[in-house]
């Protein structure tokens, strides 16, 4: 599937962003602020570790002889941040290749513009060329957001290590100086934040979208330094325990889900980027007192299973955007504007997590029966394509190969 992933995109959009599998043409968008090549880059490392040699050497020299950072648009940060440096991270620790080291580093130092905030706290969009920065227009009152701002801390910390320059180091230990400084009420991290006052502007708060990868990135930092950032540990345990506490929640059917919180009303529906969860709570559970271990290794097993339910009541046997309980249909999509499934990672990722950490056969089984939609329902001639509709055996395809599906689907069955 990689393979397949990788070849039709080659063929029809080498260099663009992502491939347009339908129309067989490549695709550029808005997000990375006119860098391309976010496939490539993504990709990198998957190559690399399944040992598609040839493929890994053709990604290699497009970033050394065509990858252009000299542009001038508006990019996300975050993206740009997760895609392309935590790709050249990847593939230099990988394969020691000094090329991909030093695109990271100059990639970089245009996001530290960013930064230029009177907290601290970057703003979401950057012009790569200008430096100058802004907010997205659609979030509250220019606030920044908690999963963008939550996800430099391991990418930067690396970009210190590598360079020796303390800078990067510095932006994200201050952000997290802000976020242990702010009440967070009942303990939990609303989603947005303003970058002025350092106030949270709303109290909506979500594991899913807005929130998600904030949580993962504690513990994963903690694990990072060889489990000698306690802080990121504290942080990661209090914020499990809120979420706990006041979002996870079992249906009338026995499914295990975290809702999510509007200035303290509950909104029974979970996101399929919210997936990850299940997986992250398992990573976090082998690091646990010896009596909170079972306990957490449950629920994530619980949550893990609520999103294979999301995936197993569809026609398709692949998960929706997002899936409700408030109703007498549980872990389903009620409105069309959530039935798509975008060859997303998190679902998958949790069932690796899970067999890696349990061996449980289950998991492995579960894995399989996505390979099996995936190439029924996403498989088209000139690539994998999303689907506009989980519910329908005759899906509509959307004409994108998003660039994670070959960083992070792909890469769980590895």
């Amino acid at each position: 599937m990689m393979k397949f992933a990788w070849d039709s995109y080659k063929q029809y959009a080498f260099g663009k962003n992502e491939l347009r599998p339908l129309t067989k043409n490549g695709h550029i968008g808005n997000m990375f602020g006119g860098l391309r090549g976010a496939t490539v880059v993504d990709a990198l490392d998957t190559l690399y570790i399944m040992e598609l040699e040839e493929e890994f050497q053709e990604a290699k020299k497009w970033v050394e002889k065509s990858f252009d950072l000299n542009v001038n648009g508006e990019a996300s940060l975050f993206e740009v941040n997760i895609r392309y440096i935590g790709g050249l991270l990847a593939a230099y620790y990988l394969t020691g290749e000094e090329v991909f080291k030093s695109k990271a580093l100059e990639l970089g130092e245009k996001l530290l513009p960013a930064f230029n905030t009177p907290t601290g706290i970057p703003r979401g969009v950057i012009n790569l060329g200008s430096g100058m920065s802004w907010s997205w227009g659609w979030a509250s009152a220019g606030s920044s957001i908690l999963a963008e701002f939550g996800t430099l801390h391991l990418e930067f910390l690396h970009l210190t290590e590598l360079s020796g320059n303390p800078v990067f180091a510095e932006k994200v230990m201050n952000i997290r100086k802000v976020l242990n400084r702010v009440e967070k009420p009942q303990g939990l991290y609303p989603n947005f934040l303003s970058p002025v006052t350092g106030n949270w502007v709303q109290h909506h708060v979500s594991i899913g979208g807005l929130g998600d990868s904030f949580y993962e990135y504690l513990i994963k930092s903690w694990l990072m330094s060889d489990k000698k950032d306690s802080e990121a540990k504290k942080m990661y345990d209090d914020a499990l325990e809120a979420i706990e506490k006041h979002l996870v929640r079992r249906s009338a059917g026995g499914l295990t889900y975290i809702a999510e919180w509007r200035g303290g009303i509950l909104d029974h529906k979970m996101g399929h980027l919210a997936c990850f969860s299940g997986g992250m709570i398992a990573l976090g559970a082998e690091h646990a007192s010896e009596e909170r271990k079972q306990h957490y290794m449950d629920l994530a097993a619980e949550i893990t299973n609520t999103c294979h339910e999301s995936y197993a009541r569809s026609d398709t046997k692949l998960g929706p955007e997002a899936f409700r309980f408030d109703t007498g249909t549980e872990a389903m999509a009620t409105r069309l504007s959530e039935r798509y499934y975008i060859l997303r990672p998190e679902v998958v990722e949790s069932y690796m997590y899970m067999w890696r950490l349990t061996h449980d056969l289950k998991y492995r089984q579960w894995g399989w029966e996505v390979v099996k939609a995936l190439e029924k329902h996403c498989r088209v001639e000139a690539g994998f394509s999303g689907i506009r509709d989980v519910y329908t055996t005759v899906p509509t395809h959307d004409n994108m190969q998003q660039s994670f599906f070959l960083a992070e689907t792909l890469k769980s069955w590895h």
